[in-house]
Formats: C-alpha cells, structure tokens, sequence
C-alpha cells in the first residue's frame, strides 16, 4: 500500500500540520506533494486560496530535511512578481520554517542591505525573491552566484499566469538559465503556481522552454463555495438643458473643479448601488484604469461625507505610495471596521487581505482569467459563495446613435466574459515572442554579471539554451551591432573580440532602474507636507493652482519643482480627476466570437438585472434590424461600417490592411469604420485579401501608430522592429482567412 501524501513529509512538517489542527489535506495538496517530492517540474494550478503555496512548499521543506550531505547554499528560490506578495508569504511561512529549522529570507527593494548581507554570508534555506531583486544579485555579485547557488534543490514561481509571454517572463526565465549555468547544473527543478491557466501545456513549456514535455502537470480539483452572480445595466446620465436655450447654472461641484452634476461621469443609479451594495461591509471594488480608481473612490468618499458617515472607500493603484498601499491592505486584512478597496490590478494577484464578502468590477473588463483571479477573493470561507457584481454602463437609446453604441458592446462583452468563465475557459498562455528588448536587456545583464563575454557564448547562454530560441546566431549578430551603433553605444567590443558595456550603457547600467525590464514611466512625488502620497506622470498636464483627485482626496497643486520632481499640494474642496496614459487590454478572439453568439441567439441570462435585460434585447433587435445577423458589412453615412467579431491582434492587422489601401480607417471598440467608399469596394478589396494579395508585411508594419512598446525597442534597427512587430503584434498570415469569411458571410 502507497503511503498517503501526508505520511510521506518529514516528521518537522508533519507536527506543523497537526499544530494547525487542519483535518485534511487540500485536494491539490494531495496531488503535488508526491509530485514535488519526486523532483523534476511542476505546475501546480488551483483556485485561489485552495493552498498551492503549502502543496509546493510543505514537500519542498520535507526535501530540505532529508538532505544530509548537502553543501552551504540556498536550499529554495520562491520567485514573486510582487513585493507586497513576498511580505505577505513572509508573515505566512515564517512560523512554519521555523517549526522546521529552516531559514527564511526576504529579498527585495525595501529590505536593509544589512538583512541581505547576512543571508549572502550563510546563504541557507527559501529566499522569497523578486526577478528584480535575482537580477541584481546576479549583476552585482557575479562571483558569487556559485556559491550561493550550486546547492539550490528548486525554484518556485508563484502567479506563473503573471509572467507567461511577457517581458518580466522571459527575464525571469533567462535568469533561472543563468543560474543553473553558474551553478554548473544541467537543470534545477522548477515548481510553477497559478490559479487562472488556460492551457495547462502551454504553461509548462514556459516553465520549461524546449522541454515542457517532460513537466508534470497537477490539476486541484477544489469546487469551491459555488457563485452568486449579477451583471446590472446603466445607461450614461445625460445633462438637462434649459429649454429657452440659456445655458445650464452651474452647481457647486462645477465651481470646486468638478465636471458636472454627474461628478466624473459616474451615473447617479449606479454610483447609489454601489454605495448600497458596499457600505458596512468589506469588498473590492474593481474600476479599471487608475483614473478611474480615483474618480469611484473620490465619488464614494464624497457620498460618505453627505450622508455623516466615517469613510468607507479607498483607491488602491500602483502610483500610491507604499505607505498608502499598505494602510488599505492592512485596514481589509486586520481592521473589523468595514472596508472597500476601488482598485486597479494591484490587488488581483494573492497579497493578503482577508475575506471579502464582494467583488465588484467596473465594465467586462479584458480578460476571463483576470475575472477568474478576481473572483477568487471572494468566497474562501466555509459555507459562503463568492459574490461577483458586474457594473456596466452604455450610452442612453437616444434617436441618432451609432450604429456600434445601438449593440450595447459593453454589456455583450461582460455577458460573453461570464459564459466563457462557466464554461470554465480562459485565456491560454501566449506563445514566446522574439522579445529582442528583453533580449538587449539580458546581454547588458550577462557582460556584467561575467565581467565580459564573447558573442558566441552569450548567444548559447541566452538564445541556444536560454529562452530566446525563436533568435537565430545571424539575427542575434544583427542585433549586437546595433547595440553598438554610435547612437545606442549600449556595448563595444575590445580588440581580443570581448563584449563591454559601452558609454551610454554604462550610464543605464549604473542606475538601480537598470533591473527592470518593463518600460517605466518618469514621475513626479506628489507630497502633502512631509508625507509622500504617491507619484504623478510627467506627461500629464498639470499647472499651479489647479485641483486634482488623488489618493481618494481633493488637493490643490501649491508648487511644481522640476528639478526635483516633486509636486506640492494641500487638501481643498474641489478636485478633477488625475490624468494617466495607458492602453487598453488585449480581448482574445473566442471571447469576441462568444459576443457574437450572445448576439444571435435567444438564450436569457438569469444573472441580469432588468435594466440589463433591456440593454440585451435592444442590442438583439438593433443587430438583426441592421443585417448584421447575415453580413458583417454594414453601409454607413458615406461609408462602410466593419463589424468582423475578431480579437484585439486580428482586429488590428484587418485595420491596417484596409489603411493600406488608403481607406480611410477608423477601429474603434469592436469595429472599424470606413469612410468615402462604398460597399462594393470594400468587398473587392476583401476578395483580393481572399484570393492571397496580402499586403507586404513592411508595409503594415510602417502603418503602426506606436512600434516602441518595449523598453530598448528604440535601439533595434527598422528592420528588426518590423521582425518584432510582425512576430509579436500582427497576425498578417491570417488576413487570407479573415477576409474570406467576411465576404462568406456577406453572400
């Protein structure tokens, strides 16, 4: 008889498990830890809070105990794409380490070079770690990497789905050759986390890139609390006009810096319900962008003040402090009074906050696997469901809208979002790109890790046997030299053919901003007397005397040093909301095919609202009563209205496509719009497209309105940046198929 997985970890592990008087192991607690114990990679997927971290680390210190002729060295690498994840399971593995002997470090920006200078003297048990942080390890101490690694028994990545197919992803994946390089090992098990992955083999060829055959896969079966659910319609307020022509008076809002009587926009039903729904108890609220945060969190504030009320509502965005992040974390984690966080992403990921009994989102949002990661705050206690409330907000059914507005896009979305999500799908992994500025990135990184390396080791570390392997040994060449072009002078090469950090790249290397590979924006500190409140983009406009929304209050901006980069502010009454650049998501093609379906079909949604039962029929009439039910042609004013129910990439090369041949084009939510052509020309041109005349890819790519994206996307020649955009943005080779089922359908 096999032993259970609980009789199979160490004595040490075990007592922990009966100190915490748990009656059983999770389901995928039961599945891993045979797993993991036997070596070799994992990826462990479960639903949030179904305990993946115990399932990988109970069995990882079991491992550790049995090691009896192990050298000095870290024992475990957990990698975490957030600080406030590691301080989190810092707090949470501490005391199990402990009841095992082990020891257990943090490492990351905020912890003292003391802390860190002691665990590299006795480098011994898990280090909880950024890939910034491993990145600087490695880049500052070189020397040292095989000492502190060459007797490391794994590395576990915690939120894979949040590295997959990004430029943090493949850093991370470079570092971890790299280490097992120095190190001089062939491999170092890799143990892979996530609740939200769409292919399970796609996640494990990126855990492992060339051989995510050889991963096993561990699936927790945890059904979870079950789901109580509601999308409820809006429609946008619109301003009522003097009917002797006079223009409106303006209220008090207006005069404190307000938009308007509908303050930022928000509905006046829909900003009631979210007050109803969230006061007194504890919730996320998801509002999209950062602006938008501000703008909830403002409107709700305000609201708590009309009606005598301690406030309630806190935003929670990657631009506010530390100090502020942290107090709203703490308040939802430990504080019994209730609490609402109006957050971006920054709390989609597991930082700890407790149980919230609702989530609540603004609009479909742009993924099922961040609904799915949402979602998951919700419900952990025993006996209660997770609450999901979908807020979605469309344009009034006035005489005269656009034919795109009549469909109620955003309802059909957040509709499509849900049935994707109970039919249990999302999103898969995205397959590796070219990531030729991550790849720049990591040379920089390598030639100071080893103090100088030659070209064609650096492309076997990184390209032969690191991730970059859709880079041959002729493109990486191409891409040295233009590294070392006069105006880059990221590297040079000496005359014995040894790779050196050039003059500009010994200025990018210097700063401690060198470690990230991701793009950055330049900021300005926004500070009230002596505390920081967060950071403001430079590119956003702001003079003076103007007001401005942040950190959920009002402030008038007092002084703007440039030089130091600070803005200075005291609080006021009035306020507009902050102004952040970003771009939208990216919506994959089954989620726009299911809005289609939605469309079509007659099925009735239990979960909606009367008002979004409305919006569904209205956009069900208007679909059928525009032909778009048989032809996603539409004539429209002087042109052509395009509704081809594709995702964002396929969308975006279709647009392209007909710009190229001068249309004039323009894609807005799930359409594109064409002017001065008719229907006829618009057809001929798709049957070409059809019958193979695809444009020359050079020629789309030139049309991109913004090919640098990527951080060292400005040092890589035109050519390689057409290969980038061709490889990683367009889908140029399915333009043939489009095409050819735009016009099937129109017949």
């Amino acid at each position: 008889m096999q032993p259970s997985a609980f009789d199979r970890l160490s004595e040490p592990v075990r007592k922990w498990i009966w100190q915490q008087k748990w009656k059983s192991l999770r389901d995928v607690q039961e599945k891993a830890i045979p797993a993991v114990l036997k070596g070799g990679d994992v990826v462990v997927s479960a639903k949030t809070a179904a305990g993946k971290t115990e399932a990988a680390v109970l069995p990882l210190l079991t491992r550790i105990k049995q090691r009896v002729d192990a050298e000095g060295g870290f024992a475990v690498l957990y990698v975490s794409p957030l600080k406030a994840l590691i301080n989190d399971q810092y707090r949470r593995l501490q005391p199990l380490c402990e009841a095992c002997d082990v020891m257990l470090h943090k490492w990351h920006g905020d912890v003292s070079a003391d802390a860190k200078t002691r665990a590299r003297r006795r480098p011994s048990g898990i280090v909880l770690i950024t890939p910034e942080s491993l990145e600087a390890l490695l880049v500052r101490r070189g020397n040292e990497i095989r000492y502190l690694f060459s007797s490391l028994d794994a590395v576990v990545i915690d939120e894979l789905h949040a590295f997959i197919g990004t430029e943090r992803g493949m850093q991370l994946q470079s570092i971890l050759n790299r280490i097992e390089i120095e190190a001089g090992r062939d491999r170092i098990d890799r143990i892979g986390l996530s609740a939200t992955l769409g292919d399970m083999r796609l996640a494990a060829a990126a855990l492992r890139p060339g051989k995510g055959y050889e991963v096993e896969l561990v699936q927790g079966e945890d059904q979870g609390n079950g789901l109580k659910l509601q999308i409820r319609g809006y429609y946008e307020n619109q301003r009522e006009q003097p009917t002797d022509g006079a223009e409106p008076e303006p209220d008090e809002d207006t005069l404190e810096g307000q938009v308007g009587p509908e303050r930022h926009g928000i509905p006046h039903e829909l900003a009631d319900d979210l007050f109803r729904f969230m006061r007194g108890s504890r919730n996320l609220l998801f509002a999209g962008s950062r602006e938008r945060v501000e703008m909830y969190s403002d409107r709700l504030r305000t609201m708590c003040e009309d009606t005598h009320l301690p406030n309630e509502f806190f935003p929670h965005h990657g631009n506010l402090s530390k100090v502020e992040r942290e107090d709203v974390e703490v308040r939802l984690r430990d504080d019994p009074r209730p609490t609402t966080a109006v957050a971006t992403t920054t709390l989609e990921l597991g930082i700890d906050i407790g149980d919230v009994e609702t989530i609540g989102q603004i609009g479909p949002g742009f993924s099922v696997a961040s609904l799915r990661q949402r979602l998951g705050r919700s419900g952990r206690r025993s006996g209660k469901p997770a609450v999901l409330r979908m807020f979605v907000i469309e344009q009034p059914p006035i005489r005269g809208r656009h034919p795109v507005d009549r469909l109620n896009l955003g309802l059909i979305q957040s509709i499509a979002m849900v049935e994707c999500l109970r039919a249990n799908w999302c999103e898969p992994p995205l397959p590796a790109g070219l990531h030729l500025s991550t790849l720049v990135h990591q040379i920089l990184a390598l030639i100071l890790q080893t103090g100088g390396t030659r070209p064609i080791p650096a492309f076997k570390t990184l390209c032969e046997r690191g991730p970059f392997k859709a880079v041959d040994r002729a493109l990486f060449a191409s891409l040295l030299r233009c590294m070392a072009l006069p105006e880059n002078k990221l590297i040079e090469q000496s005359p014995e053919g040894l790779l050196m950090v050039g003059e500009y790249g010994e200025k990018i290397t210097e700063s401690h901003e060198f470690y990230p590979v991701f793009m950055t924006e330049r900021e300005y500190r926004i500070i009230h007397e002596t505390q920081t409140l967060g950071t403001y983009p430079l590119e956003s406009p702001l003079m003076p005397g103007e007001t401005l929304i942040f950190a959920g209050r009002r402030w008038l901006v007092l002084e703007i040093d440039d030089a130091a980069r600070v803005i200075t502010v005291r609080p006021t009454r009035g306020g507009k909301p902050p102004y952040f650049s970003g771009s939208g998501g990216v919506i994959h093609d089954h989620v726009v095919a299911t809005m289609r379906q939605v469309l079509l079909g007659q099925e009735r949604y239990v979960y909606l609202d009367k008002a979004a039962n409305a919006m569904l029929e209205d956009a069900r009439t208007a679909y059928v009563e525009m032909g778009l039910d048989r032809s996603c042609l539409m004539p429209y004013g002087e042109g052509v209205l395009v509704l081809p129910w594709l995702g964002t990439r396929k969308l975006d090369t279709l647009a392209l496509a007909l710009q190229n041949k001068d249309f004039k084009c323009v894609r807005f939510s799930h359409a594109i719009e064409l002017q001065e052509c008719t229907l006829s020309g618009v057809e001929t041109f798709l049957n070409s497209i059809a019958d193979g005349e695809v444009p020359a890819d050079a020629a789309l790519v030139d049309r991109v309105a913004k090919p640098i994206i990527a951080r060292f996307d400005y040092c890589l020649s035109p050519d390689l940046m057409r290969l980038v955009t061709i490889f990683e943005r367009l889908e140029i080779d399915a333009l043939p198929a489009i095409a050819k089922a735009l016009v099937e359908v129109d017949r």
